[in-house]
């Protein structure tokens, strides 16, 4: 399956801002089932610096500089990949305590991403609370597959979907006491879980190809970027699942970019000077190509 997908982002400034720095991971990564035909990047006012490097995870990543006075930044990124079905872990799958042993050995093999992610970050620590909650999947010798199902059907059970009760910055325990926030908040959540209790998990931002009910028409822009995690299985690979649907991720999840959260995968983020008070509006669409 082939999509094209056209993701918007636009800034309007209040006042006039002189400067600004930014980084995007907007360019769809390069896996063995997800190919990306194309990518375009088209940023306005035209930068005066712009480089494009692999950071730290292999995500590709775009810098760029604006020196010139602007009250508008305008992004579009421009995108074409195909799609192939995941596969999924084998039934013979490794037991979660099995799993959480085996990390070491890929360590003494230089294979880093699995000992990376196992480690805490500065928007996922240590809590008491998060830790209780992800003890309730991890019964003893239960194979991770169960596991990492019924933690992401428990959270899509246990917490609403509402955009206006969290922020980028909202942290896991907050979202545990409040039990609601957006696909992000749930992301993290589970994240946390897995980690705490040893076990290699990554942040995955992308997008999810959407459908209008039947008979609906399907809304220009309606699109959005989407969260999801990826929980690395000894001996076969990183596993996606999403707990905001309560599903595995299928050939509809298009992968930008994962990390250890939202702040290394952001699609977009910088810094600028001046411009006072500022709106962002972003528009995503996703559409099957039909050829």
């Amino acid at each position: 399956m082939k999509y094209t997908i056209q993701h918007s982002t636009r800034y309007l400034y209040h006042d006039v801002a002189t400067l600004c720095h930014n980084q995007a991971h907007l360019t769809p990564r390069e896996l063995p089932r997800q190919r990306t035909l194309q990518c375009q990047l088209e940023i306005s006012p035209t930068p005066s610096a712009r480089r494009v490097w692999n950071d730290v995870f292999g995500n590709a990543a775009t810098y760029f500089t604006i020196e010139q006075s602007h009250r508008e930044l305008h992004v579009q990124a421009r995108s074409q990949v195909e799609m192939q079905p995941p596969l999924a872990p084998e039934s013979d799958a490794p037991s979660w305590e099995q799993a959480v042993a085996a990390i070491d050995e890929y360590y003494r093999a230089e294979d880093y991403d699995p000992c990376v992610l196992v480690c805490r970050s500065n928007r996922l620590g240590e809590n008491a609370d998060v830790r209780d909650y992800a003890t309730q999947s991890f019964h003893a010798g239960r194979p991770l597959f169960e596991v990492a199902m019924d933690l992401t059907s428990r959270i899509h059970a246990d917490f609403r979907y509402d955009p206006l009760a969290t922020s980028v910055a909202t942290p896991p325990g907050e979202i545990l006491r409040n039990r609601r926030g957006v696909c992000q908040d749930f992301a993290h959540l589970q994240i946390a879980c897995l980690r705490l209790m040893g076990l290699s998990a990554r942040y995955v931002s992308g997008y999810l190809v959407t459908r209008p009910p039947p008979g609906k028409p399907k809304l220009v822009g309606a699109d959005a970027t989407h969260a999801w995690v990826s929980v690395f299985f000894p001996g076969h690979g990183w596993v996606d699942f999403d707990p905001t649907n309560n599903r595995l991720a299928s050939a509809e999840y298009i992968t930008l970019a994962w990390g250890r959260d939202y702040a290394d995968v952001s699609p977009i983020r910088g810094v600028f000077l001046g411009g006072g008070a500022h709106q962002m509006s972003v528009s995503v669409d996703v559409v099957r190509c039909t050829n």
